[in-house]
């Protein structure tokens, strides 16, 4: 179906106008570039942007667009960095930017959840919860503190405490369908049922997951459960010299099967550690690139960071963090060079003498620490800034106190295979990253993150410079080489970017099931075509 044409394009925009106002539909130029750009080269063009403010509006929008068989994109804040930003799969399609529909609707302190709109940000409800001196922990990525609440759990995001499987954490969605219907997924609150916000999944088949990572419906509302803090917390931080991280990986899953880490343990190579306490180091390398494993071993050695760096946390009663510690230390010992235990006043004492300790070892604590720090902090559900500063990690000039890597021509791609937690399959996936990235001439910074009791992501970022001719077109030939053979080794994204979006066309009985509720909600094909589904 052509998606577009000018007179229904009209019509339709003539229409949004009637409802939302002159003010809810923007034509502008500048603003239609600004929502076209994203971290790596897009060609898709966007005919205009669209605010609805609340779920009625948002109703009036769909059906408008299915009327006039217009295609609309929706996002809630458009911070998704690296996977495309606000820019649509398809060409041709209207924005539907969410970002003004801010409502924190529901909060249950003793029960731990709260409802959220999908323009509600990490750092909204971190403030909400303070300042309700609230005893519940929210999670956060590492991502922007403005990116979605809602909009993160869709894409079944994960972050750092216990409850950092997002998606896991839901319980109830409204969904707008494309013919403006409104649906709920659990037990619909029309019919007064009390454990609506409790309990997931409602009577007959569970319809949450039909609206993660999919094109059959706007979800403006979400219900998602928060984590009471602990009695007690403690981080721990590791360094390994090894070249592989396999051996710490079989280390320890078997203490997340067993329930003694209850939370997700992030390990991270020397590049993405190194990205994320400076820029690349352009006069140690005389303006060469890739960073070359001779360089970074000086810059090891000179940080105190090691080939592989872990960090994770301790929840519950000081006996059973105590126990979880004993543990830990039995499990590394051996495959780990430092393994340190830190709780607030050990890294405020750290942060202090830092200086200190560089007189006598002449190790440079004090960038490291710049690290610890807000990564600390993450496990406890408080979002950060800081890890967004390593998408400017080929920039020459250092990032601006308002990041924004879009506007700034930061070059960033990401791709995420899931794997089971099992050390080979951590050095099929590690040998085949930097082997093609470092050819490619970028460099191969990646995590493994141990999710769950029993399977772990990598997360790999392509990171360049966009001003830069010519890097673009690389960085993306480079991508692709990557995701070709990684998928062809059995590992498949747990996420997709619109430029990766291709992977979700599978064939078989699942494939044909996803086209027949397509078909079933969306027949004229308006919402979101191309995204996780056809185009």
């Amino acid at each position: 179906m052509p998606f577009g044409a000018i007179s229904t394009t009209q019509a339709a925009l003539a229409a949004w106008k009637n409802v939302l106002g002159p003010q809810g539909v923007t034509t502008d130029a500048a603003v239609l570039a600004s929502f076209s750009s994203a971290t790596f080269k897009t060609q898709q063009g966007i005919p205009a942007v669209i605010y609805p403010q609340n779920v009625e509006q948002v109703q009036q929008c769909l059906k408008i667009a299915t009327q006039h068989r217009v295609p609309v994109y929706p996002i809630s804040t458009g911070k998704n960095w690296g996977y495309g930003s606000r820019v649509p799969v398809a060409d041709g399609c209207v924005v539907m930017d969410l970002g003004a529909m801010r409502g924190i609707l529901d909060f249950n302190e003793a029960l731990g959840y709260v409802t959220v709109e999908p323009g509600v940000t990490q750092a909204a409800l971190y403030k909400f919860l303070h300042e309700r001196k609230s005893n519940l922990w929210m999670d956060a990525t590492g991502s922007s503190p403005e990116c979605s609440v809602l909009g993160n759990t869709l894409e079944r995001g994960f972050g750092h405490t216990p409850y950092g499987d997002h998606f896991a954490q839901v319980s109830n969605l409204e969904v707008v369908l494309p013919n403006g219907e409104l649906l709920e997924t659990g037990f619909p609150r029309a019919n007064k049922a009390v454990a609506t916000p409790v309990y997931r999944g409602g009577l007959g088949p569970g319809l949450e997951g039909l609206f993660a990572q999919s094109n059959l419906g706007v979800v403006t509302k979400m219900t998602l459960w928060l984590m009471p803090a602990p009695d007690y917390f403690e981080a721990y931080f590791f360094s390994s010299d090894e070249e592989s991280p396999g051996a710490i990986i079989e280390a320890l899953r078997p203490l997340r099967m067993s329930g003694t880490l209850r939370s997700a343990v992030h390990i991270a190579n020397d590049y993405r550690v190194l990205a994320g306490i400076q820029q690349y180091p352009w006069q140690e390398t005389g303006g060469k690139t890739p960073l070359s494993r001779e360089v970074m071993k000086r810059l090891r050695r000179q940080l105190g960071f090691g080939s592989w760096n872990g960090s994770g946390g301790l929840y519950g009663t000081h006996a059973q963090v105590a126990e979880a510690r004993r543990l830990l230390k039995d499990a590394l010992r051996g495959k780990v060079r430092r393994l340190h235990f830190l709780n607030g006043r050990l890294l405020n004492l750290a942060e202090r003498f830092s200086h200190s300790f560089r007189m006598i070892t002449r190790m440079d604590l004090r960038k490291t620490l710049t690290l610890v720090r807000p990564v600390y902090e993450l496990m406890q559900g408080v979002p950060t800034p800081q890890p967004l500063a390593s998408t400017y990690w080929r920039k020459r000039t250092p990032p601006s106190s308002n990041m924004n890597p879009d506007a700034d021509l930061c070059g960033l791609q990401w791709l995420a295979p899931v794997a089971p937690a099992e050390g080979r399959h951590a050095e099929n996936i590690s040998s085949m990253a930097h082997s093609i990235l470092l050819k490619n001439g970028f460099e191969p910074a990646l995590s493994f993150t141990l999710l769950t009791e029993r399977a772990m992501v990598c997360v790999i970022a392509l990171t360049y410079d966009r001003e830069i001719p010519g890097e673009d077109d690389r960085a993306s030939a480079c991508f692709q080489e990557l995701t070709t053979a990684l998928t062809a080794g059995g590992y498949m994204p747990y996420r997709l970017g619109i430029q990766s979006m291709d992977l979700a066309a599978l064939n078989g009985p699942r494939a044909a099931l996803i086209r027949a509720l397509k078909s079933e909600f969306d027949p004229a094909n308006i919402l979101a075509p191309g995204r996780y589904g056809p185009a």
